[in-house]
């Protein structure tokens, strides 16, 4: 395993200024300038390539749909009714952006430029910090009129990659919390594997029905044969996993309690696992139609439309911050060898 230790502030990707760490034989290239997203993160002596990457494919083209490129961190993430969102002391009207469906997805954070706050190594590790700050300069400002700044901390070692999500308010009145990466896997993850290959476990408990909008209904179903599969290791690509939403629970790994959703490769014996932290108390399962070689996982702190249901907020994970407060949530990606 490589013992380097490196952290680049001005790499270029595709002719994009990024960031590059290097450490315990992981490589990431993170793009402040576009929504400080994780271009890029392979583990090189598994030859795996993590995230969605393809040399091919232009900068521009990944500019115009980031979130299926890469580790984009969403905030306010997934679908809002008829782009309304309703809080305990306002009420905020974002444009429809979806407008098969009638919603408002996936909010802006990520399509902004964000700026490069710290970058620093030590002996076993690389770490950066990005933030991005939103005030009455951005033109959603006159939608959403609440200041906040959010900061990602991303710190890569032989443990994988760490992103730490820091929101804090600046705003008058309460600030929604609703947070979720929308995690693109390559597929296959490993050379030399092919995607039949790979086996998705989540910790599901209960599944949160949707209707045709793809919006709650809020009802809690028991999960039945399809949604087991993800218990026991479900294949996430060559068919189709159209917003499986569910309640968290607890996975296992090498026979020890652990949060978050494994990978393996049935071939290598190898898996990519996503660990993450409390807060993320939902999982959202796609992989757009299951023929574009990748797919999404998504951790998420709330439900879809979440400050708009009639549910309680201990069910929906929902929550708010008045001004000076923060929320922090956090995640990693590592590689576990066969033992």
């Amino acid at each position: 395993m490589s013992s380097s230790v490196n952290a680049i502030s001005d790499y270029l990707l595709k002719e994009t200024p990024c960031v590059l760490l290097e450490a315990g034989g992981y490589r990431a290239v993170i793009s402040p300038e576009t929504g400080a997203s994780v271009l890029r993160l392979q583990y090189l002596p598994a030859k795996a390539e993590i995230f969605r990457y393809r040399e091919e494919v232009s900068m521009d083209e990944i500019s115009s749909a980031r979130e299926i490129w890469g580790l984009p961190t969403l905030y306010l993430p997934n679908r809002f009714n008829g782009g309304v969102l309703k809080t305990s002391d306002g009420e905020y009207h974002f444009p429809v952006n979806e407008t098969k469906l009638g919603n408002y997805i996936h909010g802006f954070v990520h399509k902004r430029k964000h700026e490069l706050v710290s970058l620093q190594t030590d002996a076993d590790s690389a770490t950066a910090v990005t933030r991005f700050v939103f005030d009455q300069t951005d033109e959603m400002y006159a939608y959403f009129p609440l200041d906040f700044t959010i900061s990602y901390r991303f710190r890569l070692s032989e443990n994988g990659l760490e992103q730490e999500i820091t929101l804090t308010s600046h705003a008058k009145k309460a600030l929604p919390v609703s947070l979720c990466t929308h995690t693109c896997i390559n597929a296959p993850v490993f050379a030399n594997s092919a995607e039949n290959n790979l086996r998705l476990s989540v910790p599901i408990v209960k599944k949160c029905e949707l209707n045709e909008r793809c919006l709650p209904t809020e009802r809690l179903l028991d999960v039945n044969d399809w949604d087991k599969e993800y218990l026991k290791g479900k294949m996430p690509t060559l068919q189709v996993l159209d917003n499986d939403m569910y309640t968290a629970g607890m996975n296992a790994l090498f026979g020890e309690p652990f949060e978050g959703a494994v990978i393996e490769d049935l071939q290598s014996g190898m898996a990519l696992c996503n660990e993450v932290s409390p807060e993320f108390r939902f999982w959202n399962m796609w992989n757009h139609d299951g023929d574009k070689g990748y797919f999404c996982p998504e951790p998420m702190t709330a439900m879809i439309n979440a400050p708009n249901l009639s549910l309680p907020q201990s069910v929906t994970g929902y929550a708010e911050l008045q001004n000076g407060e923060s929320f922090t949530c956090w995640q990693r990606f590592f590689i576990r060898m066969p033992q």
